[in-house]
């Protein structure tokens, strides 16, 4: 374990840490993110994650998860701080948390996620709210997917929302940020179908083979998917829905659609 540092006052050092839970482009710059919660920390260290800093409270006796993670964690930084500093770094509205870490970034790079002859994978169009990505990522965990790719303009996976709502997936699961379709069908190659979801779609959920390997595309929680994705749709998808709703939540169609895809695969066997 590095050796213990102790944090007091809202230094130069804590100023740079608590800047990553509300600035995007310091945590780009940084190459790192603030991570909080038991699972979130336990599963980013199991899954290899590099472990930039770990901060804990200086003022209580530590678990015995605390202490394991601290022992096994290999963290560039331990630091004791102060129980008001590190509550400021917790969750909103929760008791100061025992542990906190800050994580670094790995690199955007399609070639985290591997393409088999039993690919699934999932593409978020520009989602605009970062819970939805992270609720994306534990869907996608949650029924086999392969990977996450997020396009366009778009909220960040690694806010402190995102990294919540995925309750520790984003560490056992890729998440790749592209900036454009290009980058998606050169490494793809068509090795798999472009699967979009609409609620206008071709065919029902149901009634389509998503046991081959399968690309499925999930758009703008407002706008659906952009007109560049739609033109490289190989099919489109709807959702049967009855009552009043016009539409799902964007996190809960990924969802259905995930879920249909885990069942069929499952049938087929």
């Amino acid at each position: 374990m590095a050796a213990v540092q102790r944090i007091g006052s809202r230094n130069a050092r804590f100023q740079q840490w608590q800047a990553l839970l509300t600035n995007r482009a310091k945590r780009q710059r940084a190459r790192e993110f603030v991570v909080q919660g038991v699972r979130a920390i336990s599963l980013a260290v199991e899954h290899g994650w590099q472990i930039r800093a770990l901060l804990y409270d200086a003022d209580r006796p530590l678990s015995r998860w605390a202490e394991g993670v601290l022992r096994t964690a290999r963290a560039g930084e331990v630091v004791a701080m102060a129980p008001e500093l590190l509550a400021e770094l917790g969750e909103k509205g929760e008791a100061t948390p025992e542990l906190v870490a800050v994580v670094g970034m790995p690199d955007d790079d399609l070639g985290r996620i591997s393409v088999k002859d039993d690919f699934l994978g999932v593409l978020f169009d520009r989602p605009s709210q970062p819970g939805n990505v992270g609720s994306v990522i534990r869907s996608a965990d949650a029924f086999g997917a392969n990977g996450l790719v997020v396009t366009g303009h778009a909220a960040d996976p690694y806010d402190p929302k995102s990294v919540r709502a995925s309750t520790g997936s984003l560490f056992a699961l890729p998440a790749v940020r592209v900036p454009s379709p290009r980058e998606v069908t050169e490494w793809l190659g068509g090795r798999a179908l472009l699967v979009g979801t609409d609620e206008h779609g071709e065919t029902d959920l149901f009634d389509f083979d998503l046991t081959r390997p399968v690309l499925l595309l999930v758009g703008n929680e407002t706008t659906g998917l952009s007109n560049a994705w739609r033109e490289r749709c190989d099919h489109t998808v709807r959702i049967p829905m009855t009552g009043a709703a016009s539409s799902l939540n964007a996190a809960n169609a990924a969802t259905a659609v995930l879920y249909e895809t885990r069942r069929q695969r499952i049938a087929a066997r």
